[in-house]
């Protein structure tokens, strides 16, 4: 019997260690935790992208690294290098607009070193997920998940004709190096990259079940690299199936509205790709 109990006991270890903390349901949108990439807002600075995010009727912001950081600290970048003051500055933001900061990416630190220092301000910040794209850093990646108990998803851009080396276009590949990893490390699927590589996203999504830890979610008016971004329910994106798959597979976490067009004035395209989900739960 007491072998019984230190199998279930090791079992109930080892499942509560993959379990990191989920995102509040006060974020949630027709069921999902939907928001806004900040790099949607790249022309702008965090501060207004946190607003504008807000304006959208997003509940929830993804930051990526390179972005100005406010208007009075345009040299500042916001990213894991931001001080203790900054940080906090970055919070009251957020608390201002009621945001709540789930993710970061796409980061590609250089070494464990660099990459402790993005743990640490994903802790700091109490994010859901990191996105990256350096699969050559997974154990280093898998060791730190398991220390912080924070999730990471591999992102991906478009197939590149010239560089045949990047692979992670391809969510087959993904799949692949993350399978048998610490479930805490999966896909960021990038449902309009898909698009942009002929690549079906629906099946992107199916073939990723139980490994999404995040989805960066486009409609585009065409496949391949000749299309743009438009407002969800307007391409050929067919987000309405893939919400449906996500809320099948029983995603748990964030959606990040990123629309890669009309760059300074995008706020009510994305606030119909918000409204958009918000309606499609009622159908």
């Amino acid at each position: 019997m007491k072998y019984i109990f230190a199998a279930a006991l090791a079992a109930s270890l080892l499942t509560s260690a993959a379990t990191a903390k989920p995102i509040p349901k006060k974020c949630l949108t027709g069921g999902f935790a939907i928001g806004c990439q900040a790099y949607t807002f790249k022309e702008f600075t965090a501060f207004e992208a946190i607003e504008k995010t807000a304006q959208t009727g997003g509940k929830v912001i993804e930051f990526f690294p390179s972005q100005k950081f406010s208007a009075d600290q345009p040299k500042v970048k916001c990213d894991h290098h931001l001080s203790p003051e900054n940080i906090k500055a970055l919070k009251a933001q957020l608390k201002k607009f009621n945001i709540t900061a789930v993710n970061y990416g796409v980061v590609t630190p250089k070494g464990e070193a660099d990459w402790r220092k993005v743990f640490e301000f994903a802790k700091t910040m109490g994010l859901y997920a990191i996105t990256t794209e350096s699969v050559d850093d997974l154990d280093i990646i898998e060791k730190l998940v398991k220390e912080f108990d924070i999730r990471v998803g591999i992102h991906e851009h478009a197939k590149r004709a010239d560089d045949p080396d990047y692979k992670v276009w391809d969510p087959h590949y993904v799949l692949s190096v993350v399978k048998d990893r610490d479930p805490r490390i999966g896909a960021c699927a990038d449902t309009g990259h898909w698009q942009t590589s002929e690549l079906d996203p629906l099946e992107g999504i199916k073939l990723l079940k139980g490994h999404i830890i995040s989805v960066h979610m486009k409609d585009k008016t065409e496949f391949g690299h000749k299309g743009h971004d438009v407002p969800y329910g307007t391409g050929g994106g067919k987000v309405a199936e893939i919400l449906d798959e996500l809320k099948a597979q029983g995603f748990k976490g964030n959606i990040s509205v990123e629309f890669e067009y009309n760059w300074l004035n995008s706020v009510p395209d994305v606030k119909q790709c918000i409204d958009f989900v918000r309606d499609h739960a009622k159908k």
